[in-house]
């Protein structure tokens, strides 16, 4: 059996509404068979500083427009991504190597972050109080702050680009959404299901490269870009908080992983064990959650050896059409 990307896989940028087309084209690649997935759109620092523009035009009105309004379109996005949802995990798994519950996983709580930011957007508090000396009101507003950067990695590639994309929209700014080239049609696909939600022409765009250093930088120095929002190593990380310095612009970031697997003196081994291949071997141990070292008490050391190996035996690869990196 031969597994086939989804009917509704977009190829190309999303830019102010329309579906772009580039001069050169980008390969996304089956890691389980090297085989080529599809080929798609490879943006140029020119298509980014227009995907800027468009995202500034749309601001103009969604930053004004409700947050019932708003909430209503990342509802539809939840119920349509709900719907269809084999389809994201079929890109998942066929673009990242995810095994098929990984990958099923991944696509159900991505949709979530639709839910959540749809019942968060009507709920936005500001703030009132009087002043210490009691002849003044202080009110607090929050307003949205305009177009937002998102990059994400590689290893999520629905549930980064839901999970920023979705805060952004509620908040009502408008995005320029840049995922990892290894992993592109899934972002893509959450994209035309933002429109198909009733998301503004500008609100949403996408752009794949496989240049990301100019065209971030080209960017970034706009000065209509009022955020960014970075998921990825911490090596980029500084590299684009150099850049965002030169402009003070407010960055999010979230950098590498750090996680020790403690196993104190008292602890049921098989259990310990059996969390330890969650910990590490989740998405094929590319994870910013993944253990990266372990502190196992001395006593009982030989048990919990065995134990490990007898766990890390029940690993295995599987093939293309199975769609996953890894399984039990």
């Amino acid at each position: 059996m031969t597994i086939s990307l989804p009917e509704r896989t977009p190829t190309g940028l999303l830019i102010g509404g329309d579906w772009l087309t580039t001069a050169t084209h980008l390969d996304v690649v089956n890691p389980a068979t090297l085989g080529t997935l599809a080929e798609i759109g490879d943006a140029s620092p020119a298509e980014g500083v227009q995907a800027v523009q468009a995202a500034h035009d749309a601001f103009a009105d969604w930053g004004s427009t409700s947050s019932r309004f708003r909430a209503e379109i990342l509802r539809k996005a939840f119920e349509i991504m709900t719907a269809e949802i084999e389809d994201c995990a079929r890109l998942i798994s066929l673009e990242n190597g995810k095994a098929w519950k990984d990958a099923m996983g991944e696509a159900t709580y991505a949709a979530e972050f639709f839910r959540w930011f749809s019942e968060e957007a009507a709920h936005v508090q500001g703030d009132f109080r009087y002043s210490p000396s009691g002849d003044k009101t202080i009110i607090t507003d929050y307003r949205p702050m305009g177009v937002a950067y998102l990059i994400t990695p590689w290893n999520f590639p629905a549930a980064m680009a839901t999970r920023k994309l979705a805060p952004a929209m509620a908040a009502g700014c408008t995005s320029i959404l840049k995922p990892a080239q290894e992993t592109p049609l899934t972002a893509l696909w959450v994209a035309d299901v933002l429109e198909r939600a009733g998301a503004p022409a500008g609100v949403v765009n996408v752009i794949t490269t496989s240049t990301s250093g100019p065209v971030s930088e080209a960017i970034l120095s706009d000065p209509r870009v009022a955020t960014l929002s970075f998921t990825g190593s911490t090596y980029v990380g500084k590299l684009l908080l150099e850049q965002t310095a030169q402009r003070v612009l407010p960055s999010s970031m979230e950098l590498g992983g750090n996680a020790p697997f403690l196993v104190l003196e008292g602890a049921d081994v098989d259990a310990a064990v059996e969390g330890a291949m969650v910990a590490k071997m989740r998405n094929g141990g590319s994870a910013c959650t993944a253990a990266n070292r372990f502190y196992i008490h001395g006593v009982g050391q030989g048990a919990r050896q065995d134990s490990g190996i007898r766990a890390g035996g029940r690993v295995r690869r599987d093939d293309a059409d199975d769609g996953g990196r890894c399984a039990e």
